[in-house]
């Protein structure tokens, strides 16, 4: 087994941006239809009765415009770029905004359960059914840990809600590959745990656990 798994692309997060391009790119066209429109309609019919509009508040509609549509091309381009990774003694997260690494020190066990189990579909918006409706019987990740690694509303700033089946600390990860990637975290893991068990003091030394 590798020491380092592999990059597991992270479902959710193209989903939920295919979602927030398309708007975000419709928006930006329609700001620059307007610009273009209030600044050229005067000018082919000026007998329309159509106002004029200062300079300075095209170029402020237009420059709303420019921003919404490269930043839907940014995600486009970005889409598939979230993935989760295990490591010898830590797993990452990364997205295009976010980068976290999660300690084995914090996680207790993981375990996989069905999409449709955790997120009852008669309890989600209207979307949100929609989204999931494909992928309900496929098997997510979920990994248990003491506690977040950073404030739940931080963690929520940068990810779905899917990323969170309840209250408590977990994650829940859909992945391509759920039982490659579950395995490699679970190899991982207890590689960690092992080698922790050398350590003199260590809560999962042998040593300590001796003399208890």
């Amino acid at each position: 087994m590798p020491l380092t798994g592999r990059r597991h692309l992270l479902i959710f997060y193209p989903l939920i941006v295919d979602r927030w391009w398309k708007m975000i790119l419709a928006s930006g066209l329609l700001l620059l239809i307007i610009a273009g429109g209030l600044g050229e309609l005067p000018v082919l019919f000026p007998n329309m009765g159509f106002m004029w509009v200062e300079n300075w508040r095209l170029w402020t509609i237009a420059g709303a415009g420019i921003i919404s549509t490269l930043f839907s091309i940014f995600l486009i381009t970005v889409r598939k770029k979230a993935y989760v990774q295990a490591f010898p003694d830590h797993f990452r997260i990364i997205t295009p905004f976010l980068r976290l690494n999660v300690s084995y020190r914090r996680v207790r066990r993981s375990f996989t359960s069905e999409l449709q189990q955790l997120f009852p579909p008669s309890k989600l918006s209207r979307w949100k059914r929609e989204m999931i409706r494909p992928l309900a019987k496929r098997n997510v990740v979920l990994i248990e840990m003491a506690s977040l690694p950073i404030q739940r509303g931080t963690l929520r700033f940068f990810l779905s809600s899917f990323f969170f089946p309840d209250q408590t600390a977990k994650f829940c990860l859909l992945v391509p590959d759920w039982l490659a990637f579950s395995t490699e975290l679970d190899s991982c893991f207890s590689s960690w745990q092992d080698s922790q068990r050398q350590v003199p003091g260590h809560p999962y030394s042998s040593t300590t656990q001796s003399r208890r």
